[in-house]
């Protein structure tokens, strides 16, 4: 077999397993989702303690310990920071079927946010290291389906599940796996060389300033992050909305968000690399084009969702809409691979993750239920305040488009300074 058959092999190899990887991340992390309504009913909590549950129990010590991981990744093993975070994070999401009180849950939720952080910027950098430019967005696609597949095997296994064994038992099947899983990196894993450079990898200022003196990287950020606390307060609360609103139970619930996550999301998420590795050759600014485009065209289709009484034409809206917003995952974080230096690549990836987590996974679920809590009171609307709590935040989509297409404007000319530095 020749160098570059090995070579071409063991990329393949890294890539699928990320890919897994991946998968388990968001199995781990979306699976608190199907669980919420359960939850409630044995500890009791208010909708914005469950926000702050889903939101910044996890969100803050994901992006706050991402920074420090991912300066690890740009100078020492990244398969070793994946895998070792694998292991941590499994196990303390099989800890969270052992809680006994919502406290003690809470604290289990810190410990999943503390072994995800180091997991996304060390296989982002791998990527980039891996796969030119011109094929870049579409390896970033294919690793970003461990979102909807990871999203979809946590709401239908956590479903069903809880039905059957209880929420605890939810936690533990899908944690305990992960353990395993990490071995299998840590043994397997092929370490891409790095690209060659000159200089040392730069501090974590060095890189925020960097990044943040490219306009069109602040206008990708505001609008990943404004559009992730949509995606991430949605995806929280939907399936509390399907079983309050429409009447399902956690399996029935589950096993509708899992098709729409898997069909839908998953091929908004690929067709998004796909369509912005072919657009780029083309016009760079694609990369951001497409994923304004497509949450603009979105927002709509959120709004039947919600608002329609029939669950069949509601979930029929709620299709459509879950591909175009899944698009916006591989263009976003191609185009700041792009925007950075090859040494600076993890930590790069770390700076996008802060905002995004920080804003979208901390602040989205939380919005949602502080503003279901506020209008069960101040209107007096009982269940359907979580409706119209869910409206509100999705249209927060139409600002984040604003940011893409002001990030477009500047892109080319960023791109073009980035390859003189």
């Amino acid at each position: 077999m020749t160098a570059t058959a090995i070579e071409s092999r063991q990329r393949a190899w890294a890539l699928g397993l990320l890919l897994v990887i991946y998968v388990f991340n968001f199995i781990d992390r979306s699976i608190l989702s199907i669980l919420l309504q359960p939850i409630k009913a044995e500890f009791h909590p208010s909708d914005m303690a469950l926000g702050l549950l889903s939101g910044i129990a996890f969100a803050a010590i994901y992006s706050t310990l991402g920074i420090p991981i991912a300066l690890l990744a740009d100078r020492g093993s990244r398969k070793t920071i994946v895998s070792l975070s694998l292991f941590v994070w499994s196990a303390m999401t099989a800890l969270c079927g052992l809680a006994t009180s919502f406290t003690q849950l809470f604290l289990a939720r810190i410990g999943v946010g503390i072994g995800e952080a180091g997991c996304s910027p060390a296989a982002h950098s791998m990527i980039a290291d891996s796969f030119p430019p011109e094929r870049r967005a579409s390896a970033f696609g294919i690793y970003s389906l461990g979102i909807p597949i990871g999203a979809a095997f946590g709401v239908f296994a956590g479903g069903w599940i809880n039905e059957w064994f209880g929420w605890r038992t939810a936690f533990l099947v899908v944690g305990l796996p992960g353990v395993a899983l990490a071995i299998v990196a840590q043994l397997t894993l092929h370490e891409p060389p790095r690209v060659a450079h000159a200089n040392d990898p730069p501090s974590a200022a060095q890189v925020a300033r960097h990044l943040w003196a490219l306009r069109s990287f602040r206008h990708l950020s505001i609008a990943g992050s404004l559009h992730a606390l949509v995606a991430y307060g949605v995806a929280t609360w939907n399936a509390a909305f399907l079983m309050r609103m429409h009447g399902m139970g956690t399996g029935e619930a589950g096993s509708w968000l899992a098709g729409l996550a898997l069909v839908a999301g998953g091929l908004g998420t690929y067709a998004g690399g796909v369509l912005t590795d072919r657009l780029w050759r083309s016009d760079a600014r694609w990369s951001l084009w497409l994923p304004g485009i497509s949450i603009l065209v979105a927002a709509p289709l959120s709004v039947g969702f919600y608002l329609l009484p029939d669950t069949l034409m509601a979930l029929a809206c709620a299709a459509p809409a879950t591909l175009l917003g899944a698009t916006y995952l591989a263009p976003t974080f191609a185009t700041t691979q792009a925007l950075a230096t090859p040494r600076m690549r993890a930590a790069a990836s770390a700076v996008l993750l802060f905002l995004l987590n920080l804003i979208g996974m901390g602040l989205g679920p939380l919005a949602v239920g502080a503003a279901s809590d506020f209008l069960a009171r101040a209107a007096g609307l009982g269940d359907a305040s979580l409706r119209w709590a869910l409206l509100l935040v999705t249209l927060v989509n139409f600002w984040a488009a604003a940011h893409y297409f002001l990030g477009a404007r500047t892109l080319r000319a960023d791109l073009a300074r980035v390859s003189r530095s």
